[in-house]
């Protein structure tokens, strides 16, 4: 084996590291927020994720309700 084949077997499994380790952090949030954690799949298509990204962002989570208490110093936005 050449040089250039062993920078892109270890180039390629950098890749898949990446790849696979970004699917879990996306999965929560989404699922946290009240959404299918499905929409996690596609933070990996360009443009969509940036609308998924905005949606997300700027809608009602509906995790938390008025009744649930929260530690002391959490800060509440008022809407």
């Amino acid at each position: 084996m050449d040089s250039v084949t062993i920078v892109r077997i270890i180039a390629g499994i950098i890749f898949l590291v990446v790849f696979f380790a970004m699917i879990p952090p996306y999965w929560m949030i989404f699922k946290k927020a009240g959404f299918s954690p499905w929409l996690s799949l596609l933070m990996y298509v360009p443009l969509a994720n940036m609308i998924v990204l905005y949606v997300v962002g700027f809608s009602n989570w509906k995790t938390l309700s008025t009744s649930q208490t929260l530690p002391p110093g959490t800060f509440t936005p008022r809407a």
